[in-house]
């Protein structure tokens, strides 16, 4: 069915910029940090706010917001593929809280070891590439054989309008910033408002298909923490 392969082609090459953003932050992180044996608060602070936002970004796609609850509609028995993605979304949090409490223990503590963050950020890589994947794989597979006919056009329906919206809201958010490490020498104060900075900027950054998703989106498949 045409309707349907446009569906999934529009979710892969969704899946396809996630994965790529993902590779990216690993990538860059590891090359910032081969070199440096402790970390400033600001940087373990930095690295916390990307995970969040790459974290938090995976769950206003078009999979989570509208594949996903046309599957359970369509076969309740789909609950153990969608637990088993939902654990997956758990690993990646478990890496996020990770960062943050050395950040929150990073206070009183000069001692900071690079290797331990690129540990849990490749933790959390590994955990949402393997939910992609899995996606691809089994999700994707799914839903070709249980969801059918009109249900593939209300889909499509939904795609459109989501697009429709985050165009609208295109128009009025900033470019997403790179990647910019805070430098490892930072003092405290530097480090807080780096920090301060970051967040404002992740802010104004916001992914324009995020704001849109949130005017009339699902709610989506959470991890629990």
């Amino acid at each position: 069915m045409l309707t349907a392969t446009y569906i999934l082609v529009s979710l892969s090459v969704e899946q396809a910029s996630i994965r790529m953003s993902l590779l990216a932050f690993q990538k860059y992180m590891h090359v910032q940090l081969r070199h440096q044996n402790c970390l400033s608060l600001a940087q373990l602070q930095y690295a916390g706010d990307w995970l969040n936002r790459l974290y938090q970004g995976g769950y206003w796609r078009k999979v989570e917001m509208y594949l996903i609850p046309a599957i359970r509609q369509a076969a309740p028995h789909a609950d153990g593929l969608l637990n088993e993605l939902n654990g997956l979304n758990h690993a990646a949090l478990e890496s996020i809280n990770a960062v943050q409490q050395r950040a929150a223990a990073a206070i009183d503590s000069t001692e900071l070891q690079a290797g331990q963050l690129c540990a849990a950020i490749d933790a959390f890589c590994a955990a949402l590439l393997a939910r992609l994947e899995k996606d691809e794989r089994e999700l994707f597979a799914l839903a070709r054989k249980v969801i059918v006919g009109e249900a593939w056009f209300a889909i499509a329906y939904q795609f459109l309008a989501h697009d429709a919206r985050a165009q609208e809201a295109r128009r009025d958010k900033a470019q997403v910033l790179p990647f910019v490490l805070p430098a490892a020498g930072a003092a405290a104060a530097g480090g807080q408002g780096a920090a301060a900075g970051m967040q404002a900027d992740a802010a104004a950054g916001a992914s324009a298909d995020a704001t849109a998703a949130r005017l009339a989106a699902p709610q989506p498949l959470r991890a629990q923490a």
